[in-house]
């Protein structure tokens, strides 16, 4: 799926992709609340995602996922460490710049869909296109990427009339309409039957030249990721760090790649 010719930007030649991977992440830490209720969710986390490769984080509920994936895309700051996306330092830029970063190289799809329900389906898709900052072609994009995800027949639908997979379907085009390098998925397929979610994620597995990250507590989202790591205690691991730890060694901290599944 191609979602439209990618427009020119810094760095973002191919043969600078194929150098550097497309997301960068070293160190990451995070606690969430305050004073004795403070809780170390993310402890040293490092990754990196290249493009054409999709990654799936499993974790139990309040492990850490969805936060990990906030600020993997800019929707907020690591209390330490450093995350470098399509050659940009996340950690270094204040708000408006991440906005505009978030604008240009990353697509959230979401466990709930998020479509404004007073928008038309192709609406909701051509939001993110109208906003300043977004790259030129737009509405052409949009319109490919609906005709592409079989969705022309109810475009001019609201979301109210469209059925839980054709939500799900809009949404994956509204994330994908500014041709982004990195598409963050949380939960995709929590809202949807087995027949749905399973065409979902065949979209999210075909996502022709993006990195993608999916975060789940579900087995079979995990199924369709090229890696496959888990969140514990704060840390990611591989399946094959796992099996060292339980032979009485510590995994090394460096920025997983972990076994192709």
């Amino acid at each position: 799926m191609g979602g439209g010719a990618r427009a020119d930007r810094p760095r973002g030649s191919a043969r600078y992709r194929e150098l550097v991977p497309v997301l960068e992440a070293r160190g990451i830490t995070k606690a969430v609340g305050r004073g004795r209720a403070q809780r170390l969710v993310l402890d040293g986390v490092a990754l990196d995602v290249e493009a054409n490769e999709v990654v799936a984080v499993l974790g139990r509920s309040g492990s850490g996922k969805s936060t990990l994936l906030h600020l993997l895309g800019g929707l907020d700051q690591p209390d330490a460490g450093e995350i470098v996306l399509a050659g940009e330092k996340l950690t270094a830029q204040g708000p408006r710049a991440l906005a505009r970063t978030r604008l240009r190289h990353v697509g959230f799809v979401f466990q709930s869909f998020h479509l404004v329900e007073e928008l038309s389906g192709a609406e909701n898709v051509l939001l993110p296109a109208r906003l300043p900052g977004a790259p030129a072609g737009g509405e052409g994009r949009a319109m490919h990427l609906i005709d592409e995800l079989g969705l022309t027949g109810v475009a001019d639908h609201l979301p109210h009339e469209l059925s839980g997979g054709e939500q799900q379907r809009f949404a994956i085009a509204r994330a994908l309409v500014n041709d982004p390098e990195l598409v963050l998925a949380d939960e995709p397929t929590g809202n949807l039957d087995a027949e749905n979610g399973a065409a979902v994620l065949a979209l999210l597995r075909n996502l022709s030249g993006r990195a993608v990250v999916i975060v789940t507590h579900e087995p079979e989202a995990a199924g369709i990721a090229d890696r496959v790591l888990q969140l514990r205690e704060g840390r990611l691991v591989a399946e094959s760090d796992k099996l060292a730890s339980r032979a009485g060694d510590q995994p090394a901290s460096r920025a997983i790649r972990g076994s192709r599944s």
